[in-house]
């Protein structure tokens, strides 16, 4: 069916996405590839500019450039991770809907 069809892109891989915390803002930031990764190092220079993020470690030559995807208030991001930690060990109970389905399958 796809030699019918116009020609396909190739499927790429996700880009990474990372979370920075600092003291007031949490930042979630998205690689521009899927093979741009956050260097790990002992020196590391943030610089903003519009909706990116440029990265360099010590004393490289580049940048590397990362889209601001979201940024939140510290405060509010602790408090969502918490539900989602609290979500996580208290799951909500099955609606008591969904178990004819389950027997149904089996």
């Amino acid at each position: 069916m796809s030699a019918f069809g116009p020609p396909q892109a190739p499927v790429e891989a996700p880009c990474p996405e990372y979370t920075l915390v600092s003291d007031k803002v949490v930042f979630v930031i998205v690689g521009k590839s899927s093979n741009q990764l956050v260097p790990l190092a002992e020196i590391v220079d943030f610089r903003f500019h519009n909706n990116q993020l440029a990265v360099r470690v010590d004393d490289a030559r580049r940048e590397c450039k990362f889209v601001i995807k979201e940024m939140t208030l510290r405060s509010q991001w602790e408090l969502v991770q918490k539900h989602i930690e609290e979500r996580l060990k208290n799951p909500p109970p099955a609606s008591a809907d969904a178990e004819p389905e389950l027997a149904n399958r089996e």
